[in-house]
């Protein structure tokens, strides 16, 4: 049951095209023309709309962008459509419209359910809604990883569920590794420097500095170097404010400030803010009496031991050498101290963590030698039903005797270097990111003939049946709602043609098929026809799609098989592969 259809693609100013419909149905439809007359519109076009690269020179000269507008019915429920609908565009009338404008300048915006959305968000939805294939990817097939890819894409979940876990094992095995050849590679520069950290703490630790310890000695320094000064500044000061026992006719500030308050005391009763003044003045004289009683026990307990001020300078020299080295004050020393203490200890312990990583890198490995053998004999068991499915369809395509096998294979590494590699089947094999597998589908085309790769033993025909046969393979195992093939029927004629028109009959019974073709065998198997035609008024080439029936398509079809449109054995042959086509349905 199809589930999605691409009903229409509206194009303007897409290369020679200035402005066309090209309107698609369920089931099978043939886009055909001339040689150059633009087909690839259709190819072009819709790969625009699932998020294809946008090049500024696919707009029309003298255009100012390109637009291409698709409408797609598909169920609410559907995939897709419940990702567009969490993106913000609406279903209309059960149809999802999008919409790509590429401008001259290469700018490029796309629209889904008449909500802006980001490019990716239509090249995420294209795998649930058609799948295009062409030439370029029958040559992508005959690369052994895309082989690989096809075959885990046959093979289904239980596949993608093994190699998400082989995926894990081996990202962190190369994390492993990674860090296990910069601990050793590096251990002689990680060596050095611990040897460093290790001299600096050890200096450090004998000093044993104190926080804030450079900081009061200096202020001690200070003192002890100006004792004199300040013994003898301090002993005036005491004699200024409480005497001099010396000199009994001088006068001490003590004395004045307490006549000062006797005097004001006498008449304090009648004003209040003299009285106020008396008290302070009494505040003053107390004050005074504390900062001469202070300044008698600094002079006295002054101390000017030369001794004292050597060993202070010592110290002062030693803590000075650590902040050179180490930091902008002993506080800054400390911080540092700690921190290397602790990378210390991360570099001393290097054995250690070497011989943990060590340990689970080869318990990694163990566990990916399992995981391998296990996507290995997923591989093997799917391979089997793969070739036997894509031979039988080859059958149905004009190549009875042809036999596809799948090959799987791994690389043994050398004994001497057994430990970088897995085990699978009891040998040391190289591995990746996906396994250890080498997958390569083998051709023997007919009877009596060794199996090769599809590269070396089959031709662009061949090829393309093969490619086909792929396709319709998946259909059954991982089907989309729309395929659409860009001539991949090239290098096919006569009986083989008329197979493969039949076989995208049949494919198209359970999906969407469009196909651009210059064979008229083919092109007579669809249910619709369409013709794309250039025209040119001596200045301007346009492109237009128009949809063929009756009279028309046998003309077409004439032209395609003789390239004679009136000929009367051309028209013959065209309406008798039509009524082998409606016959076959």
């Amino acid at each position: 049951m199809v589930v999605s259809v691409l009903e229409e693609m509206r194009i303007r100013s897409l290369g020679v095209i200035e402005d066309a419909v090209v309107e698609l149905s369920p089931g099978f439809t043939a886009v055909t023309g001339e040689t150059g007359a633009g087909k690839t519109m259709v190819v072009t076009s819709l790969g625009l709309l699932l998020g294809g690269r946008a090049d500024p020179a696919l707009v029309r000269i003298g255009a100012g962008s390109a637009v291409v507008e698709g409408r797609i019915t598909m169920a609410p429920d559907a995939r897709a459509a419940i990702r567009a609908q969490e993106a913000g565009a609406e279903l209309d009338d059960g149809a999802l419209l999008i919409s790509r404008t590429v401008s001259a300048e290469g700018r490029s915006r796309a629209h889904l359910g008449g909500r802006t959305v980001p490019v990716g968000l239509l090249a995420e939805l294209a795998d649930d809604l058609v799948a295009v294939h062409g030439q370029t990817d029958q040559q992508g097939l005959l690369r052994p990883a895309r082989q690989r890819e096809a075959l885990d894409r046959y093979a289904g979940h239980v596949v993608v569920v093994a190699l998400e876990k082989y995926g894990a094992a081996y990202r962190r095995l190369r994390e492993i590794a990674s860090e296990l050849t910069e601990l050793t590679t590096r251990a002689r520069e990680r060596a050095q420097e611990a040897d460093l950290l290790r001299f600096g703490v050890e200096e450090v630790s004998a000093a044993e500095p104190q926080p804030g310890e450079d900081a009061e000695l200096s202020a001690e320094a200070e003192r002890l170097g100006h004792a004199e000064a300040l013994a003898s500044a301090a002993t005036l000061a005491h004699a200024a404010l409480a005497g001099n026992p010396e000199d009994p006719e001088g006068v001490e500030a003590g004395t004045l400030v307490a006549g000062a308050q006797r005097a004001l005391d006498s008449v304090a009763a009648h004003d209040q803010e003299l009285a106020a003044l008396a008290a302070r003045l009494g505040e003053i004289g107390i004050l005074l009496g504390d900062v001469a009683g202070e300044l008698a026990g600094y002079a006295d307990n002054l101390d000017a031991d030369p001794l004292r001020l050597a060993a202070v300078e010592e110290r002062r020299a030693v803590l000075a050498h650590l902040v050179r080295k180490y930091g902008t004050d002993i506080d800054a020393v400390l911080a540092w101290a700690g921190q290397s203490a602790a990378r210390l200890a991360e570099l001393e312990g290097d054995d250690d963590r070497i011989g943990e990583l060590t340990a689970e890198r080869d318990a990694l490995r163990a566990e990916l030698s399992g995981l391998g053998q296990h996507l290995t004999d997923l591989r093997t068991e799917a391979a089997d039903r793969f070739a036997t499915a894509v031979t039988a369809e080859l059958a149905e395509l004009a190549m009875p005797h042809a036999r596809v096998t799948v090959a799987i294979r791994q690389t043994e590494v050398p004994e001497a270097d057994a430990e970088s590699g897995i085990e699978i089947d009891g040998r040391a094999v190289a591995y990746g990111p996906a396994g250890a597998d080498e997958v390569e589908l083998l051709l023997a085309p007919h009877p009596g003939s060794p199996a090769r790769p599809i590269a070396k033993g089959a031709s662009g025909g061949e090829l393309s049946r093969v490619m086909l046969a792929v396709e319709v393979v998946f259909a059954g195992s991982d089907p989309v709602p729309t395929y659409l093939f860009d001539e991949v029927d090239a290098g096919v004629g006569g009986k083989a043609a008329v197979e493969v028109g039949r076989r995208l009959a049949r494919l198209a019974r359970s999906a969407q098929v469009v196909v651009v073709t210059h064979l008229p065998q083919v092109a007579a198997f669809a249910d619709r026809q369409l013709l794309v035609e250039k025209t040119s008024d001596g200045s301007v080439t346009r492109s237009g799609v128009t949809v063929l029936e009756g009279e028309d398509r046998v003309r077409e079809l004439s032209r395609m098989l003789a390239g004679q449109e009136d000929s009367e054995l051309a028209r013959a042959h065209a309406e008798e592969l039509l009524a082998t086509a409606r016959s076959s349905q």
